[in-house]
């Protein structure tokens, strides 16, 4: 967290869901990180939860069912391990977003807040739609799996590893049917420092996938 503003919002918008009975949230911001993927595991060692929501600082949640949607897709799918809002069945050299095959939808701020548009891929018909990776901006576990800190340092391809390591422990990670978008990302301007060398070490570690 380094942006007071979005992440102030993102916390509105999580109090603001409806909690199902006999279930609790835990807030846990992660501050100073050297990358996510050290970050999220100091993270994940911290909460004993079963069900974990990782998210950036701008991404808000207007689904206010959200929880209990999540919930009802882990329940019925225990081979479920992970879900996120955008997603692609192929990841060619490494990149998700250059697939053919991207699934789901989110809406984002590509010019500035003020100005809402919607990544809209192909829809979701069943449940879920199973893909080889998600996008980052909100990635939902019911299982803990290490982040591969080992290998990203930074803040890139934490999300599409990650995906690969819960297909290669056996587990599905997918895409839910989304009416209307689950998520707003309030993205502005993508910081590509240190992507070329993380894409290299991805592809160089997961070559088996692409």
């Amino acid at each position: 967290m380094n942006n007071f503003e979005k992440y102030n919002t993102a916390l509105q918008h999580i109090h603001s869901l409806k909690i199902p009975e006999g279930y609790e949230i835990e807030i846990i911001t992660l501050e100073q990180a050297a990358g996510l993927t050290s970050g999220y595991n100091q993270e994940m060692k911290r909460s004993d939860a079963k069900y974990k929501v990782y998210l950036h600082q701008d991404t808000y949640i207007l689904n206010n069912n959200f929880i209990h949607d999540i919930l009802s897709l882990f329940n019925r799918y225990p081979k479920l391990g992970m879900l996120g809002m955008v997603g692609a069945k192929t990841v060619p050299n490494g990149v998700w977003w250059n697939s053919k095959l991207v699934y789901g939808a989110v809406y984002y701020t590509p010019k500035g807040k003020k100005n809402i548009g919607i990544l809209a891929n192909r829809p979701v018909n069943g449940d879920y739609e199973e893909v080889l990776a998600i996008d980052g901006l909100i990635m939902v576990t019911q299982y803990d799996l290490p982040w591969r800190e080992d290998l990203f340092q930074g803040w890139h391809f934490y999300d599409v590893s990650q995906s690969l390591e819960f297909k290669k422990a056996g587990y599905v990670v997918g895409v839910p049917k989304q009416i209307r978008p689950w998520c707003l990302h309030a993205t502005g301007t993508m910081n590509l420092t240190g992507y070329e060398e993380n894409r290299i070490i991805f592809v160089e570690n997961y070559k088996e996938y692409l």
